[in-house]
């Protein structure tokens, strides 16, 4: 296996462009031109692939050949309604095919490119569209690159893939996709959908009736921060990925938990953030010789967090970490305020916040986030043959 990592690009993603809505894709370019001008992309060992469109093949094998059609003809027709489309969350754009496919076509070259040894580690910072279902797009998501990366690593042989979401919102595309399949695992970390779209991700999802059990799910309350969210994540994901031994990991890195994020109320900094990718990398490199493909995925401050959020995730796909203090570089914040006049530019790679948090324990006053914990252990840990009271497992 190479230990190269493929960061996928072309400034054609940036295409999937909403127009007067909160997906900008100027979060993406802020997000790459951060990232270069850190160096990151000029890593020995980095090696940028250009995607190429998934077709008709690979998108069926997630979605309605009638939704493929409804897409491709909806930005010629002004009263088209129906299949999720055309609606304030997913209003029609032009060429809203050509560019989904794309999105869907790099998450696809980042998954093979990891399964035929080619990387070690891939990314897709334009892809974590998460929420779009088989017939109908959902949440500001048209096809869900994801999923129609997942199924193609299944087709080339793969038989046990862990997806781990980390996006604000639940997970609920990959989740419905792949419900009833024993060889996807899917792990979502969100703000519980009492408070937050898409009113999915209770413990009690579980999967079908043919996997039950590889459906996990955190739902956490409103406010919280680093180091409880950090509590959640440690108490959960590496049990279930330990006892699942997935061949691959795949992540949904969306980066609207963060206090500033205008569409949600989690109160994460880049700093956790940052923990969390550096966590998911560990549990890579433990369970699965290292085999990352990690997508960006939400996030609506598209100037004070998302671009730092995801250059900390290149970094950590790519070798060694950012360090927080590191400064933006003035050349980065010329553009970031040429695209987005007026809003604040961040001088440095950190909030100033440390993330450390005190592992979870079945004992003591539970707090709001200790209940979430027991839930979700209660609902799954028994299925994986876990003790759902051992802080050990």
């Amino acid at each position: 296996m190479s230990d190269e990592t493929v960061v996928v690009w072309d400034e054609s993603l940036l295409a999937y462009d909403m127009g007067d809505h909160p997906l900008d894709p100027v979060r993406v370019e802020l997000t790459m031109a951060l990232a270069r001008e850190l160096g990151i992309l000029q890593r020995p060992g980095v090696r940028l692939v250009k995607p190429e469109p998934a077709d008709e093949a690979l998108l069926t094998r997630v979605h309605d050949p009638r939704y493929l059609d409804a897409v491709r003809t909806a930005p010629s027709d002004p009263l088209f309604a129906g299949f999720g489309l055309g609606t304030s969350d997913n209003p029609v754009f032009p060429g809203m095919h050509e560019s989904s496919a794309l999105v869907a076509g790099a998450s696809v070259a980042a998954a093979e490119a990891v399964w035929r040894g080619d990387a070690r580690r891939a990314v897709n910072v334009a892809g974590g569209l998460h929420h779009a279902m088989p017939a109908r797009a959902a949440g500001f998501c048209v096809y869900n690159d994801p999923a129609v990366a997942i199924a193609r690593l299944l087709d080339l042989g793969a038989e046990r893939i862990a997806y781990v979401d980390v996006d604000v919102h639940h997970g609920d595309g990959v989740q419905q996709i792949f419900w009833d399949d024993p060889r996807v695992l899917t792990v979502s970390l969100h703000e519980t959908p009492l408070a937050l779209f898409p009113g999915t991700g209770f413990p009690d999802e579980t999967g079908g009736p043919e996997a039950v059990g590889t459906a996990v799910n955190v739902p956490l309350p409103p406010g919280v921060g680093d180091a409880a969210w950090q509590r959640a994540f440690h108490a959960i994901v590496p049990s279930v990925l330990r006892a699942f031994r997935p061949q691959l990991l795949v992540t949904q890195c969306g980066a609207d938990g963060h206090r500033l994020d205008p569409l949600a109320d989690l109160h994460l900094s880049v700093d956790g953030q940052r923990a969390t990718y550096l966590a998911l990398r560990a549990l890579a490199d433990e369970l699965c010789d290292g085999r990352w493909v990690a997508t960006g995925g939400g996030g609506y401050a598209l100037v004070e967090v998302v671009p730092r959020a995801w250059t900390h995730l290149l970094a950590v796909a790519t070798g060694e970490p950012v360090a927080p203090a590191t400064l933006t570089p003035p050349a980065w914040r010329e553009l970031a305020a040429a695209r987005r006049p007026g809003q604040q530019v961040p001088l440095r790679m950190t909030d100033d916040v440390d993330p450390a948090y005190e592992p979870w324990q079945p004992t003591g006053e539970p707090t709001a986030v200790d209940r979430a914990i027991a839930a979700t252990r209660k609902a799954v840990f028994p299925l994986f043959g876990l003790d759902p009271h051992d802080p050990r497992d």
